[in-house]
C-alpha cells in the first residue's frame, strides 16, 4: 500500500471524527489549547489504537467483530445524538452560557465513548491491513496523525460558529451523529 492510499484511508476514517469536533466547537465560547488537545488526543489516538487491535487481532477474529462492530457503533452514536436531541430542546439560544457546559462536553467519560464510536471502523480496517501485511506502524501514525489534524480543524470550524446557534446546532450535531450510526449500520448490514 502507497502513501496516497494510506492517506485517503486515513482522511476517510478521520470524517467522523472530524463531524464530532464540529459539534464540540459549537460548545464553548473561546477554544483553549486543553479543548483542541482533548479532541486531537482522543480521536487521533483512538483511530490509531483501533486499527492496531484490529491488525493484531487479524484474521482469527475478523468474522467475530464484524458481525458487531457496527451495532456497537450505532448505538453508542444513537445514544450520544438522542442525548444530544434532548438538552437541545431544553434549553433556549437567548440563556446561552458557552463556558457553563464546557467541563462536561470534554469529559473523560464523554471524549472516551465518542471517540470509540468514531473509530469502531478503523478496528476492520486493522483486520484488512493484516490481510494485505500492510506495514502497520507507519499506517497507524498517518491515521492517528490525520485525524488528530481533522479534529482540530473541526473543533475551529464549530466554534466559528459560535455560542449563539448552540441548542440549533447541538440538534444538528444530534441528528448527524444518529445518521453517521445509521450509515455504518446500513453499510455493514446492507452493502457488506
Amino acid at each position: 500500500m502507497n502513501l496516497l492510499e494510506l492517506l485517503i484511508i486515513a482522511i476517510g476514517l478521520s470524517m467522523d471524527a472530524f463531524a464530532v469536533s464540529i459539534g464540540k466547537g459549537l460548545s464553548v465560547k473561546k477554544i483553549k489549547l486543553s479543548h483542541a488537545l482533548s479532541v486531537g488526543l482522543w480521536f487521533g489516538g483512538f483511530q490509531a489504537l483501533m486499527p492496531l487491535i484490529g491488525y493484531l487481532l487479524g484474521s482469527t477474529f475478523a468474522d467475530i467483530v464484524s458481525a458487531f462492530d457496527h451495532w456497537v457503533a450505532f448505538g453508542l452514536l444513537a445514544l450520544i445524538g438522542v442525548n444530544m436531541i434532548k438538552e437541545s430542546l431544553e434549553k433556549d439560544d437567548d440563556d446561552c452560557d458557552c463556558n457553563k457546559k464546557t467541563k462536561n462536553n470534554f469529559a473523560i467519560a464523554t471524549m472516551f465513548t465518542l471517540a470509540v464510536a468514531t473509530s469502531i471502523d478503523a478496528l476492520a480496517i486493522g483486520v484488512t491491513f493484516a490481510f494485505f501485511k500492510v506495514a502497520i506502524i507507519p499506517a497507524i501514525i498517518t491515521i492517528g496523525i490525520t485525524t488528530f489534524i481533522f479534529s482540530i480543524a473541526g473543533l475551529k470550524i464549530g466554534n466559528i460558529f459560535g455560542c449563539k446557534y448552540k441548542s440549533h446546532a447541538e440538534l444538528f450535531g444530534g441528528v448527524i451523529l444518529i445518521l453517521i450510526g445509521l450509515k455504518i449500520l446500513i453499510e455493514h448490514t446492507i452493502f457488506s
